[in-house]
C-alpha cells in the first residue's frame, strides 16, 4: 500500500537507534546505493545525516505546499514512540525540499521532484562529532504494540549495523567523459540584464536575480558519491546535502547559504549576495576582500537581503540582531555575509519561517512578485528545486535549511547546473555573466566537468 496522508493519520511511528562506531554517513550511502538515499552535513554544526530506504513519503503542491508538509509532519510525529532513547539527535527526522516556485510542475529535468517532497529514511545514521548511531524508522498500525516489536528493531538494527561496518566506501575514481553545453548564450544574458536594469532604473524593481543553466550528459551514469566526495574535501565549510527520491534521480549540491534554522525559540539565517572571486595569494585574498567591502554596486545588492529579512522576520520576532558584515571565504569565491538571529514571539517550528522568508532576495529579488514575474519571463527554463529550500524537519517540527545553490539534479546520465547573479542598477553583464561562470565552477569540479567557463 502506498505511504500516503491515510497511513500517516492512522498509522503510528516506531523508532529506535543503536550507536554504529566507525561507520560514516558516506558508508551508509555506499551500501544504501540502487534506494531512496539523503544527505546533510553541516561542518558548522559539526552534525551529519545520512538516510536509506523510505518509511514515509509526504508531498504536496501549489501555493499552500510550506503549510501541508506542515501539516502532515505535525500527524505524522503526534504519536511517534522512540524507544531506547539516548541520543536526542538519531531521533527520527524529514530530509526534503520545495520547489523555487509555488506554480511549479516537474519538466524533463525535474520529473522526480514534485513541489514539496519528503522523506523519513527506513535507516537513518547521525554523525554527531565524533558518536556515531543508525536509526531504524517504521510505520506500524496505532493498534501495534511497540514492546512487541522492540526485539524484531534491535535485531534488524544490529544486522544493518554489522553490514554497514564491513563495507568501504571509499568512492571509485570519477570519470572526465562528460559534455557540457550552455543553452542561454551570452546575447541573451547581456539584454536579459539590459532589460533588469531598465526596470530598476525606472523604479519598477530593485533587484532581480537571474540564472543560466548547463546541460552535462555522460557516457555512464554519473559520478554522485564521487561527487559528494569531493565537495566534501574542497568545501568543508558548506551545507552539503542529497536527495535521491529514486535510484538515479538526484539533487545534490554545497551551498554556503543559511535559509533559517529553527530551535526551540531561536531562529538564525544569513543575508549572503554580493561576489568576487578568490585571489591567488592570501595578501590577494585580503585585496579582493576589501575590495568587495568597498563596493557600492556589491554593498547595495547586499544591503537589499538585509532589510528584507529584517523586515519579513521583525513581526515574527520579540528580538531581533542583524550582525556586522563582512566577508565569507570559499575555495572558489568570497561572499559579502551578514548574520542574523532572533527569539520568536510564538515558536511553531521551521516550516512557517521557510514559507516567510523564500525566496529572499538572495536569490528572488526585490519586491518579490514582480522579481518572480520577470524572472519567469526571461530564464529558458524553470529551475526546479534551484534556489529554493532543502534540509531537514524534527519531530518537534523545528530544522535546518539551506538555499539549494551550488546544486545540480542528475538523472543517470544526464545533469542540470544552476548559478544566478545578482542584478541591481549597477549591474554590468560581463561582470555578471563571469560571476556566474565562478559559481558554475565547483559542481563543474565536482563531476568531473571541464570549468574553463564559456564566452
Amino acid at each position: 500500500m502506498h505511504r500516503n496522508s491515510y497511513q500517516q493519520h492512522y498509522g503510528r511511528l516506531i523508532s529506535m537507534s543503536m550507536p554504529c562506531p566507525g561507520v560514516s554517513p558516506a558508508d551508509l550511502l555506499h551500501v544504501a546505493r540502487g534506494q531512496p538515499r539523503s544527505y546533510w552535513e553541516s561542518a558548522r554544526d559539526g552534525i551529519a545525516f545520512a538516510g536509506m530506504g523510505i518509511a514515509v513519503e509526504l508531498i504536496a503542491w501549489g501555493g499552500n505546499r510550506f503549510a501541508g508538509i506542515e501539516q502532515q509532519a505535525r500527524a505524522l510525529f503526534e504519536h511517534a514512540i522512540m524507544i531506547d532513547e539516548h541520543e536526542p539527535l538519531a531521533a527520527p527526522r524529514l530530509f526534503g525540499g520545495f520547489s523555487f516556485r509555488d506554480d511549479f510542475v516537474p519538466d524533463l529535468a525535474w520529473a522526480d521532484f514534485p513541489p514539496a517532497h519528503f522523506v523519513l529514511p527506513h535507516y537513518q545514521l547521525v554523525r554527531v562529532r565524533n558518536s556515531f548511531w543508525l536509526t531504524l524508522n517504521v510505520h506500524a498500525p496505532l493498534s501495534e504494540d511497540p514492546r512487541t516489536l522492540a526485539t524484531d528493531l534491535r535485531e534488524a538494527l544490529l544486522a544493518q549495523i554489522d553490514r554497514l561496518q564491513r563495507v568501504s566506501s571509499s568512492p571509485a575514481a570519477r570519470h572526465s567523459s562528460g559534455r557540457i553545453v550552455y543553452p542561454m548564450p551570452f546575447d541573451q544574458w547581456s539584454r536579459s540584464v539590459e532589460r533588469i536594469v531598465q526596470q530598476i532604473r525606472a523604479g519598477v524593481l530593485k533587484k532581480v536575480v537571474l540564472a543560466r543553466i548547463a546541460e552535462a550528459s555522460f557516457d555512464e551514469p554519473a559520478d554522485v558519491d564521487g561527487a559528494l566526495a569531493h565537495l566534501e574535501r574542497r568545501y568543508p565549510d558548506t551545507y552539503r546535502f542529497l536527495f535521491e527520491p529514486r535510484p538515479g534521480r538526484a539533487f545534490f549540491g554545497a551551498t554556503p547559504e543559511l535559509l533559517v534554522q529553527v530551535k526551540g525559540d531561536r531562529v538564525m539565517t544569513m543575508a549572503l549576495a554580493g561576489s568576487i572571486r578568490r585571489g591567488a595569494t592570501p595578501d590577494e585574498d585580503e585585496r579582493l576582500a576589501a575590495v568587495l567591502l568597498d563596493s557600492a554596486k556589491d554593498r547595495h545588492e547586499h544591503q537589499i537581503v538585509v532589510d528584507e529579512v529584517r523586515a519579513r522576520l521583525t513581526p515574527l520576532t520579540r528580538h531581533l540582531e542583524v550582525g556586522a558584515t563582512g566577508v565569507m571565504t570559499l575555495s572558489n569565491i568570497q561572499h559579502l555575509h551578514t548574520p542574523i538571529d532572533g527569539i520568536l514571539r510564538e515558536p511553531r517550528g521551521v516550516l512557517p519561517l521557510v514559507a516567510t522568508l523564500h525566496p529572499t532576495p538572495a536569490l528572488g529579488g526585490e519586491p518579490r512578485e514582480a522579481a518572480m514575474r520577470l524572472i519567469g519571463e526571461l530564464e529558458p527554463a524553470p529551475r526546479g528545486w534551484y534556489a529554493a529550500p532543502v534540509g531537514w524537519i524534527d519531530r518537534r517540527l523545528d530544522g535546518q535549511f539551506g538555499v539549494a545553490i551550488r546544486s545540480a539534479v542528475v538523472q543517470t546520465t544526464r545533469a542540470w547546473l544552476y548559478a544566478g547573479a545578482g542584478i541591481v542598477a549597477e549591474s554590468d553583464p560581463q561582470r555578471e555573466w563571469d560571476e556566474t561562470n565562478l559559481k558554475f565552477r565547483p559542481m563543474l569540479e565536482a563531476l568531473g566537468l571541464p570549468a574553463d567557463g564559456y564566452r
